[in-house]
């Protein structure tokens, strides 16, 4: 297919345009915005070179010049939205605070491009963006006593629970906009039939869990803060710096 190479290449060292003439109509860009546009109104599985192509108006196979596969301009989308991230031109000396904030913009831009959790993958973290966002949060890290590994796993841990997450939120959210009854409803039924196999005596610890435990959260803002919370916390020890494993 025209525009593909023979070898493993990594798309931001390729020129943005491999074919010769003159000055196009549109840029990489154009694409992978109209890229964007395509998956965050119709979902992931809408978008293909041709309907690109039908976006911005010009033929399928002239694409490929620019981008030569789907891969790669997923890697583009997940750049560009990369690019939304708000980083102050220096932390604020509070890691905590600082990577709580990442999780939170995290969050919201998952929120404004549901496909991202599909689409996400650790090789595009070595785009502009990708290099950017690790820079800055490796410099809000600095105050924090861990091996520089544990920084790299504490970054990775806050973005796979916030992606996840995220996928979990989304997917209840598109569960209840497809039921004939209200979630309320639907979540009597199933706390009185779990009320009913509790009492039936086969699941003793979690009879006595549910007796004991204060009632877990069930807002999902309050769900997510603690989780971020929590794993913060596995960071910071009280005593000592965290040696490595």
């Amino acid at each position: 297919m025209a525009g593909r190479a023979a070898e493993p290449e990594v798309i931001w060292a390729r020129p943005e345009r491999a074919g010769r003439g003159p000055k196009p109509a549109y840029s990489r860009r154009d694409i992978v915005d109209a890229a964007v546009r395509i998956a965050d109104t119709d979902g992931i599985d809408a978008l293909s070179m041709r309907r690109v192509a039908t976006e911005l108006g010009c033929g399928t196979m002239s694409l490929y010049n620019y981008v030569p596969r789907k891969e790669d301009l997923y890697e583009l989308m997940v750049d560009a939205v990369s690019g939304e991230y708000e980083l102050p031109a220096e932390p604020s000396g509070d890691w905590r605070a600082d990577m709580t904030g990442i999780a939170y913009q995290t969050r919201a831009i998952m929120y404004r491009h549901p496909w991202l959790p599909r689409v996400m993958t650790t090789a595009y973290g070595f785009s502009p963006n990708a290099l950017r966002f690790l820079e800055w949060c490796l410099g809000c890290l600095v105050p924090l006593d861990v091996p520089p590994g544990l920084k790299m796993q504490l970054i990775a841990m806050v973005n796979g629970t916030v992606m996840a997450t995220a996928a979990n939120e989304q997917a209840i959210a598109e569960r209840a906009r497809g039921l004939p009854w209200s979630e309320e409803a639907e979540q009597a039924v199933r706390g009185a039939y779990l009320t009913a196999q509790v009492a039936s005596g086969k699941y003793p610890h979690l009879a006595e869990l549910l007796a004991e435990a204060p009632a877990a959260p069930v807002d999902a803002d309050e769900i997510f803060a603690m989780t971020i919370s929590r794993l913060l916390d596995s960071f910071a020890p009280p005593e000592g710096p965290v040696t490595a494993a």
